[in-house]
This record gives C-alpha cells, structure tokens and sequence, in this order.
C-alpha cells in the first residue's frame, strides 16, 4: 500500500488544500491519503482554531473516499515531522508513505527540525503553488537535495524509491491561503 502524509496547520482548511491532496492521490498514484493536522507548527504563530474545530473542517472538506483526517501528532503526543513520519512508519511496517508539501513549505524546509532526516527517511513531493515556484526551487533545501530530484513524470512511483527522493508537481493552483483567510 502507498500513502501519502499531508501534515500542516489547515487553519483554516480550504479549497487550495484539497486541490493538493486531489492532485497528489492522482499524480503520486496513492492508496490513501492522510491528512495529519498538527496541535501547532513550532514555526507559525498559535493557531486561533482549535485543533478539534481544524480537524472537523478538515474533514468536512476532505470527503475523498481515500482521505482519512487524523490528529496523530495529537493523540501521540509527537511534535515535530521527523518524530511523526518515524512513529507512523514504525505502526504501518510494509506501507510505503510519501510525505505531502506545498511549494511554500519547501522554501522554509531547512528551517524544520532534522530536515535532513525527513529527507533520508521518506520521498517527498512538493506541489507547487501560486508564487511560491521561484523560491522553493531556489531554497536550501532544494539546492541541497538537487542530485535527489525525480522526474515529475516519474512521480506516480515515488511513495516506492529509496529516500532520499522528491520531485515538484506541477498542476492546477490556487490562490487560496489560510494566512490570507484568516487575515493576517
């Protein structure tokens, strides 16, 4: 089975999240998709909705039959990704996940806790969004993982190589963004 792991704040959630997660289930050819709202991103300012609120509207958005909502990160008292992506590979031996980002995540990748380590653990793959191309492509952590870097068309086998890996999807944007919904 292949999954693909689409952590972040959703706060709010919106139509921008479900058109990466639509597109990476099709382009990555995933079994599954997870949703992982996370209690708070130790890079953004505290969210003013509740993590339960985030993870209704999540939910209430994310009617896929192959989404599932979670507060893993919640409900195992985990806070950064490379604790979760290590926990949730531990829980689901045999699965082959994929960890989900948008092209603006990309740009402040270097800036996670053990970057590094997410990178040699599991295949990434960045969806660009609206803006945000230029700068991700020119980041750190792209610069770094270059010689790792897949052929989008050869994206659709991804959750299965050998990390490190990742590759930038391009595709339908949108403009949307929950910094701007949320007015700030």
């Amino acid at each position: 089975m292949t999954v693909g792991l689409f952590g972040g704040s959703f706060n709010p959630p919106h139509e921008a999240h479900l058109l990466i997660a639509e597109t990476a289930l099709m382009r990555l050819q995933l079994d599954r998709l997870w949703w992982m709202v996370t209690p708070g991103n130790p890079l953004k300012q505290r969210s003013e909705a509740s993590l339960a609120e985030r993870v209704d509207h999540s939910r209430a958005l994310a009617r896929h039959p192959r989404m599932d909502v979670t507060a893993f990160e919640a409900s195992h008292g985990v806070r950064y990704t490379a604790d979760t992506i290590a926990l949730v590979r531990a829980r689901n031996p045999g699965v082959f996940f994929v960890w989900i980002m948008g092209a603006d995540s990309l740009s402040d990748f270097h800036r996670w806790q053990r970057w590094r380590e997410i990178a040699a653990t599991v295949p990434i793959a960045v969806l660009d969004r609206p803006g945000a191309s230029m700068a991700a492509m020119n980041s750190v952590a792209a610069r770094a993982l270059a010689t790792q870097r897949v052929d989008e068309a050869d994206a659709g086998g991804l959750a299965r190589m050998h990390p490190p890996a990742w590759t930038f999807i391009h595709g339908p944007r949108s403009p949307l963004s929950s910094t701007r919904l949320r007015g700030g």
